[in-house]
Formats: C-alpha cells, structure tokens, sequence
C-alpha cells in the first residue's frame, strides 16, 4: 500500500490519541506561556507527546470557547494559537463550530491570511472531529505550495498547448498551399521556405520545454565545478555571432578576464547565449550588443547591453515569466518562445544569484546575470 493510501488510517490513530489525551484536561481556560506545550500523555498512550510533537501535520484541540486545551509544535509554529486560543481564522472556527453541534467530522480546505503563516496566500487541508464534552480536534497540513505547484503545472501545459499549436497549423495551412501550387516552383520554394522557419521554431520550442523542465528538476545542478567565465562568454558571443553579423550588428565583450563561478558550464552557457539572442533580436540593424564582466563584492556580475527598442516599465516585472512577451507580435516575428528569459532565471537561481533587468523604451536593455564567486576550496574545473 502506497504512504499516501495509509494516510486517513493514520489520521484515525491520531485523532484517537488525541482524544485520550484530552479525556483528563479541565476544560477551564488554561493559561499557559505561548507556545503552549503539549500535556504529558494519559496512561495507555506511551510515547504519544513525541508523537504529536514530531508530526509534520499541526494538531490542535480546542474547547467551546475556542481556547486551545492542546497544541503540537507544527501548530505553535504556524502561527495557529494566540494567546491561548485559536487564531482568528473565521473559516476554521465555523468549521470548528459545526463539528461540535453535529458531531460529524469535517474536512475541507482552508486559507488563511499572510499574519498567519508569513506567506500569501496560504492554504492548509483541515480535518476536524469531535472528541468528547465539547472539545474538537483539529489536523491541519500546510498544502500552499502543493497548490502552487499543481496552479504552476496547469498554466504550463495551457501555455504550451497554445504556442504548439501556432507553428504546427501554419505547417499544416503551408502545407495545404504547397499542394495547391504544385504547378508554381517559385510558390512551392516560397512556401517551402516559410514551412522551414516554423519547423526551427517549433524545435527551439520543444527544446526549452526540455531546458526548462530539466532546470526545475529535483537536481537541476548536479556536481557543480569551477567555470571559467571567459569560456562561457567566449562560447555565448561565437553561438550569437552568424545571426547578429546578417544584421550587421557587432557583440563586442569587455571588462574583467580570469573570474570564475560554481556551477554548470552548460546552463551557463544557455542563459547568457539566451540573453544575446534576445539583445540581437530586439536590437536594430547595424547597432552593438555589448558583454561586460566584472567582479562585484563576492559576485560576478555578466552584463548584456544592447540599442535596442527597450521594455516598457509596466512589463519589467513580467519578462522573465515563461511565455510572457512584451511585444507578442514582435516576438514571433523574430521567432521568440517566450521560454528564453524564464530559462535564464532558472539558471541563475540554481547558481545561487539572480537576473536583473534596466531599461528605457527607446533607450536599449541592459540584464546582468549576477552569480557567486566560486570559492577557493571549489571542485576542479572540468577539462
């Protein structure tokens, strides 16, 4: 039987410890220091305080008044109890109301606000049973960030359904034109040619997702090494220079050589050959995309600076989302999937640093990749 099937069973075992653990307390209203510490445990029930203690799930009972006669440490530690009684979450001390008069036991959802558990918004999966002269039991397991994940995944697999869908129907409607000028060799090589460009995109889509699912993996930086930086801007600028002198635009690199960083040569790489490809896109034809480097406190500061068209304030706290763009049209036209910049954020947050952003509509971007500094005992660099 898998863990999560033993769950309810355990839930049962636990409310009934609880139950006879609340059997011998008064209920008058206790006045104990906060955290409230849980009662030594009635006889019968060895080893049920580090239990409860011990529990990841937060264990309450609480009286008809809402004072709390128990409280495990995962229920001090939320926040749940305030002076001795049940935080003021109206949603749970309804539910803790109808379990009382009905005597059946409840369990629903529950959310509750930033002064309770420090985060926004937090959701908690409540089990509520009723344990005898009025008193009621209250399991409590912090689900936030599973609701985060699964709200994550559904907006993922929507997006990529959306932007999969664009490049293969224009292959299928290409496809349909090409067969209708079959007669017409200069239709056919123009059509030809346009099937060819959403093909790539399609690719460079499909390999992203890869990229991107692949960075958020359960170990997205495995056996990380001593990088030289000159070698991963050395690699970055040449991947983005064929594109950018069709343009005529020149990628210049500048400021301080021999630094180095702990991580993956790989996914470094990616997310600075990202960050120029998106300064080349956006940049006008005949301009220079400029690289700086340069050591920072105990941070390496990568810097990708281009002429381009800027970003509009509005959209600076949104362009390293996956699949936001700032300027859609734009975007495709260039062949964007609006994976490039969420990648770069992966990569840096993995490394331990972060991705900023500055720029002026008009007045070209400036990002700055800003990573530790690989410390002196660090792994050998790859060779």
């Amino acid at each position: 039987m898998r863990h999560v099937d033993l769950l309810p069973a355990v839930v049962v075992a636990l409310v009934a410890a609880v139950a006879g653990l609340v059997a011998g307390l008064s209920l008058r209203r206790p006045a104990p220091p906060e955290p409230l510490p849980v009662r030594e445990p009635t006889p019968g029930l060895p080893g049920a305080r580090d239990v409860l203690q011990a529990l990841p799930l937060a264990v309450l009972v609480v009286d008809v008044s809402h004072d709390v006669l128990l409280a495990n440490r995962a229920a001090n530690q939320l926040g749940l109890v305030q002076g001795g009684v049940l935080a003021a979450l109206p949603q749970l001390r309804r539910l803790v109301d109808d379990t009382r008069r009905t005597g059946a036991p409840h369990e629903t959802e529950v959310q509750a606000p930033v002064a309770q558990a420090g985060r926004s918004p937090a959701v908690f999966r409540a089990r509520l049973a009723a344990v005898g002269d009025g008193t009621v039991a209250v399991l409590l397991e912090d689900v936030t960030e599973a609701r985060r994940v699964e709200a994550v995944r559904r907006d993922f697999v929507a997006n990529v359904s959306h932007e999969l869908k664009t490049p293969v129907g224009a292959m299928s409607l290409l496809a349909e034109a090409m067969v209708d000028a079959s007669e017409d060799p200069v239709a056919v090589r123009r059509f030809g040619s346009r099937v060819q460009r959403e093909a790539q995109r399609l690719g460079r889509l499909v390999q992203e997702i890869v990229d991107l699912s692949r960075l958020q993996g359960a170990d997205p930086l495995p056996d990380p090494v001593r990088v030289p930086l000159d070698r991963v801007v050395a690699e970055a600028v040449d991947r983005a220079r064929t594109v950018a002198a069709a343009r005529g635009i020149e990628v210049v690199r500048g400021g301080d050589r021999g630094l180095t960083v702990l991580g993956s040569e790989q996914q470094l790489v990616t997310a600075l050959a990202n960050l120029l490809d998106n300064a080349v896109h956006y940049s006008p034809d005949g301009t220079r995309v400029a690289v700086a480097v340069r050591c920072a406190d105990d941070a390496v500061e990568v810097s990708v600076s281009d002429q381009g068209i800027g970003i509009a304030e509005a959209d600076l706290e949104r362009v390293f989302e996956r699949f936001y763009r700032a300027d859609p049209a734009r975007s495709r036209a260039t062949g964007g999937t609006g994976l490039g910049l969420a990648i770069v954020k992966h990569v840096a947050t993995n490394h331990g640093g972060e991705v900023t952003v500055w720029s002026v509509e008009g007045s070209g971007s400036t990002f700055t990749l800003r990573l530790p500094v690989a410390p002196a005992h660090a792994v050998q660099e790859e060779p």
